[in-house]
This record gives structure tokens, sequence and C-alpha cells, in this order.
């Protein structure tokens, strides 16, 4: 029987109350399956437990302990009072397009045009998804080495395409073998991920390296994602971009940036040059997601590699003083450690402890207050090592080789 108005006003106020209906749960997940697969970075996980602590050492984090050098700031600052807060080109300003491919051809060796095959983009990083997701199709296979940059495998995996780790070792100073990339390669394989001078190993490759792992390229026809950020900070002789080898030039896109070698890591400031098609096709990702590249940034970039030359190289030779204290440090404690070839990371084997890297790098942190990377984070290829980056002063270096002698010491690990 149907209530009126006028009865349900003389009615208990609880008689005429609606039940709620229970909550349904969604028929389907909310997340798309392949993110909520996605681990999170164990760098910054690791991190969340180093914020809470005080008096750490840090030799964890990737990041220059110099500030950007005055005149990239200054150049910033003129052009905020000058008003150039606007949006700049889809591919960059013009001005920096130009600065970088005459920048990339004097210090790398590849020709460039700044008007069909360049572009700057937010990060090497975003520049790395651009050129995953306009070249991947689902079940295409890329070819990575490991350890590697925690993002490489999830970059491929948002892309909808198959990683494929190729392990390196100490043996080869984590140099990526032939005879194990082609163990690797199938007919899905479509792309190879390089990285040298290497996160988190510092291994870098000689001209013979870049020759061999070409000559693979070619055979398979694969395009080569290189990731060039830390060239500039290479402490052997530098040689060109393998996009200058034969045949190598239309299948391959270099990415390098600003972060690393001009302490712009808060600028986020990166760029890609390669052939104009697959420019063509990250540009139109790039114009949908980011638009452009933060236009104060640029600004910056142009005076980094216009005028700043000697900066870049005094951070370089400091940070190879760094290293060859970290490194010997490293071995006169027992740790064996590879001499890096480039960027400022040194990863020291950490097997003769009998601890997993993880349990290393907690204990580290918890008994001495120094912060190290587990290897694991970087695959499961970096197990039995630890990353230690070397872009912190020289007496935290030392303090930090001290408190680990003490850790080892105590775990009568060390006589």
């Amino acid at each position: 029987m149907s209530v009126s108005r006028s009865q349900c006003k003389s009615t208990p106020k609880k008689s005429c109350t609606k039940t709620p209906k229970a909550s349904v749960a969604p028929s389907r997940p909310r997340v798309a399956p392949h993110i909520a697969v996605l681990p999170k970075s164990g760098i910054r996980d690791f991190f969340d437990l180093v914020s809470t602590m005080k008096e750490v050492i840090s030799l964890g984090i990737g990041e220059p302990d110099f500030t950007a050098p005055w005149k990239i700031r200054e150049a910033v600052i003129y052009s905020l009072q000058r008003g150039f807060t606007h949006y700049t080109s889809n591919l960059g300003d013009i001005k920096l397009r130009r600065s970088i491919c005459r920048y990339f051809e004097e210090r790398f060796g590849g020709k460039y045009s700044p008007e069909t095959e360049c572009i700057v983009t937010v990060g090497v990083s975003e520049g790395l998804d651009l050129a995953a997701r306009a070249l991947l199709e689902p079940g295409d296979e890329v070819l990575y080495h490991e350890p590697c940059y925690v993002s490489y495998n999830p970059t491929i995996r948002m892309a909808h395409g198959v990683p494929v780790p190729v392990l390196t070792t100490a043996k080869h100073d984590f140099v990526v073998q032939v005879e194990d990339l082609e163990k690797a390669v199938t007919p899905k394989t479509k792309l190879l991920m390089l990285n040298y001078p290497n996160n988190p190993t510092g291994a870098g490759m000689t001209w013979e390296d870049k020759k061999k792992v070409a000559e693979f390229a070619i055979k398979h026809d694969l395009l080569v994602l290189s990731d060039e950020i830390y060239d500039e900070l290479s402490y052997i002789p530098r040689s060109p971009s393998i996009a200058t080898i034969p045949g190598m030039r239309e299948r391959t896109i270099v990415f390098n940036g600003f972060s690393k070698a001009f302490a712009m890591t808060g600028f986020r400031i990166a760029y890609a040059v390669g052939p104009h098609d697959l420019i063509d096709a990250m540009m139109k990702i790039h114009q949908y997601t980011m638009l452009c590249a933060p236009g104060l940034s640029q600004f910056g970039a142009i005076e980094a590699l216009d005028n700043s030359a000697d900066e870049r190289e005094a951070m370089r030779e400091e940070y190879e003083q760094r290293r060859n204290v970290i490194v010997k440090g490293f071995n006169d404690l027992g740790l064996k450690c590879f001499m890096p070839r480039g960027a400022f990371y040194v990863f020291p084997c950490i097997k003769s402890t009998g601890m997993t890297s993880i349990e290393f790098a907690t204990k580290l942190l918890q008994e001495e207050h120094v912060a190290v990377i587990p290897g694991s984070a970087f695959g499961e290829s970096g197990e039995g090592f630890v990353r230690c980056a070397y872009a912190t002063a020289m007496d935290e270096i030392q303090e930090a080789l001290v408190r680990i002698r003490k850790f080892l010491v105590k775990h009568k690990l060390l006589k």
C-alpha cells in the first residue's frame, strides 16, 4: 500500500527513512592490471626509511651535490624578469634546439637538424617513455642490460612491450656482451636499450664495444634507444655516440640532458635526437601530454650548453677524485669494487658478507647511519652488490668509509 505525503508527516520519522543500498564492489578492476602489478621504485622505498632518521650520510640518491652554476641560474632569472613565461614550440625553443644540435655535433659527433630531428623533453625519463609508446606494439620485445636504472623495465611494460633483461657481470666490467644479446634476441625483438656510462654500475663502453653492439643491432634490424645522460661524466677517453657508426644513425635515438653534467636535476630538462620520423612520432605524444618542457628551464639549458663548459669540467674532475677515493676505500675493506669508467656510482660486491643486498643496506643504515642502495633494486642480477653514489662531499665519503669499516668489524667481517 502506498503512503501519502500527509500520512508520512504523521508517521514516525524512522519508518519513512529510506534504507541506503549496500555498497557494491566494482565489477572490474579500477586500476589497469598492467599498472597494478608494477612494483614501486626500490630506491624511493628505501629512502622513505632514510627520511625518518637523523645524521645519515647518504651515498644513495643519484643527484649532484653541486648547485647549478650561477650563470645558468642567472639566465633563468633574467628570462623571468623579461617576462618569458609562455609556452614554447612542442619540440622546444628553436634557440635551444640549435644549441643542442651544435653541441651534440661538437661533443658526440652526430649531425642533426634542429628543425626536424631534435625534441626537448621533461628529463630523459620522459624521452624514453615517449619513444617506447611511439615505437612499441603489444608483444614487441625490448632487450636491455641489467643491472639497470629502475625505470627501464616499467617503461617498457607501460608501453605494452615485453622487457627482456640481459645480464652483465663484473667479469666483463658490466659491459653487455654480444653473445648474451644473441641468446636473448627473437623475431619479436624490436628495440635495444643501452645506458653507458651506466647507472648503477659506472660501466662505460669503449669504441670497440660500441661497434660490436652496432653490428648486432644492424644484423637483427633493431631500433636502438641510447641513454647517454652520463656521457659528459666519463673518466676514460670519450668515444663518439653509437649513432655515428655507419648504419646506426637511421635506427638510433640518442637521449641526453642537463641533470647530471650541469647539476640541473630540478630543472627537469633533457633532449632526444634521431631520425625525423621517430622524433615526429614522439612529438605527437609529447604535445598531447607534456605540451612542452618548462620554458624557464629551456633558457637555463641554452646557457649551460653555450657558456658553461668550464663549470661542467670542474665538476667532472671533482667526481673523478671522489671516485678514486671511494673505490680504493671499498677494496681496502675487502669489498671488491670495479673501477667505474663514468657516471658517479660505484657498485661494490658484498657477497663476502653473507648478507643479501637489502639486509646489508638496511643494517648499515640502522647501525651506522650510512645509506646505500640494495643492488637488487636494479634488477635481480644486482643482488650481491650495493650502489653508492659519490655525488656527495669528499669528507662525507671518507666518514662513510670509516663507518662502513666499523660496521664490518662489528659483524666480524673485517679484522
